[in-house]
């Protein structure tokens, strides 16, 4: 969900404003997010850097964990090669 609460809601133009007052209370951590409104509409979303890059690695083990997914429905056991064939393959010893 964008916005759980109302004081989440602020206008490009109180982003212009009160810029320095709405990054404090992100870094403090009294606010998690501010949705930014244009013409009535959400067009961005300002949160900590921590909160995203959160969310950015959550994002990115999703998507190794779909892949993952995917090669093993798709898995053909007539092209695997034992983990000693690997090993002797890459040069690392048995």
């Amino acid at each position: 969900m964008l916005l759980d609460r109302a004081d989440q809601a602020i206008t490009a133009t109180d982003l212009q404003r009160k810029g320095k007052a709405l990054m404090d209370r992100l870094e403090a951590g009294d606010q998690d997010r501010y949705v930014i409104m244009r013409d009535n509409r959400p067009a961005a979303v300002l949160m900590p850097v921590q909160r995203y890059e959160q969310m950015m690695a959550e994002l990115e083990d999703l998507r190794i964990d779909a892949i993952a997914r995917e090669r093993l429905t798709n898995f053909d056991r007539t092209q695997a090669i034992s983990h000693q064939d690997m090993l002797k393959r890459f040069g690392e010893p048995a």
